[in-house]
């Protein structure tokens, strides 16, 4: 687990209180926030027996329950051989269960007395098999509403919810975005760095793939980049035109909010009154405008400014110099 916020650290004290116990954990969280990354971690901390994980969502009706249970040979059409289930792999270690929101009813009742029992039987079998092993789950569904939507089994889910890990998707951490950043290029060999420009806008960016679209960002980066630093032309489009956009409605507010102001900081040059004939005012008129009445209305602070137009100091310096609004 990597990351600086208050809510990270906070995730790795609970991992490494609860990694000393052998408790069932269910591990919270929007799609592409790290759960797999904290299941791991749990197993890490203190690793005993294998590391079996087991994809719910990419599974469906009997091919899960063979790739669970096993089977024995002639079970079903195809079944030239036997073959051991996921559950016997994961016995005397842990088994991740991923997106446990997505298993099929039927299956959920015989995972339950798999917990329950430390007994299970391959498809085609009449013999029952034993395994003991600590289980994760994780999930990016609500599974209290799921219980009562009657998707989830209730005995299952308070099986399984004994130890919760909740992981807060990125937009609520975005202290995190620098160690992740600097993690994801370090795994990928290079001594690239990251300009001020473009981690302003990483951590301007919402991120509604979370860690793992951050982490698919900073390769692309680095595969379209082709010097030491990253810069703005590198990001992917996406980004770019998103965090745009909210730079333009931002800008756009500040502008009509202009109303009572105070007086005009001395340092900044006047800006000519529009042509009334004028039927659109060019974009870079606006954006000149909607800094200038940000520093009004900040009485010249440039810190508060740049947090009111939504963007870095050091965009906003550059952008005074580039408009000659500053003295």
């Amino acid at each position: 687990m990597v990351g600086e916020s208050p809510r990270t650290q906070q995730v790795i004290r609970n991992i490494e209180k609860i990694a000393r116990g052998r408790f069932p954990i269910l591990i919270l969280g929007e799609t592409g926030t790290g759960k797999e990354v904290a299941a791991r971690s749990v197993y890490e901390a203190c690793p005993q027996g294998p590391f079996v994980t087991i994809d719910c969502s990419s599974l469906v009706g009997p091919l899960l329950e063979t790739e669970l249970f096993g089977h024995t040979r002639g079970a079903f059409t195809g079944a030239v051989g036997s073959k051991i289930g996921l559950i016997e792999l994961a016995n005397g270690g842990t088994a991740f269960l991923d997106e446990i929101g997505e298993m099929p009813l039927d299956l959920q009742a015989k995972l339950l007395r798999v917990l329950q029992e430390k007994e299970f039987r391959p498809v085609g079998s009449l013999a029952p098999k034993r395994s003991d092993f600590r289980i994760i789950a994780a999930t990016n569904r609500d599974l209290a509403k799921e219980v009562d939507r009657g998707n989830f089994r209730r005995d299952l889910y308070y099986r399984l919810n004994v130890v919760t890990l909740r992981l807060s998707p990125l937009r609520e951490r975005r202290e995190d975005i620098p160690a992740l950043s600097a993690h994801f290029l370090r795994r990928l060999a290079c001594a690239y760095t990251i300009s001020d420009e473009v981690m302003e806008i990483l951590m301007a960016y919402d991120w509604p793939g979370n860690v793992r679209e951050l982490e698919n960002c900073i390769q692309q980066m680095v595969a379209m980049n082709s010097g030491p630093t990253l810069q703005v032309a590198d990001l992917p489009s996406p980004i770019r035109n998103a965090v745009q956009a909210r730079k333009g409605v931002s800008m756009a507010a500040a502008a009509g909010a202009s109303a009572a102001t105070p007086p005009m900081a001395p340092y900044l040059s006047p800006i000519p009154p529009q042509q009334a004939s004028t039927p659109v005012v060019p974009l870079v008129e606006v954006e000149r405008q909607a800094i200038l009445n940000a520093i009004q209305h900040t009485n010249g602070d440039r810190s508060a400014a740049a947090h009111l137009l939504g963007i870095g100091r050091t965009t906003l310096y550059r952008k005074l110099k580039e408009y000659q609004l500053a003295g």
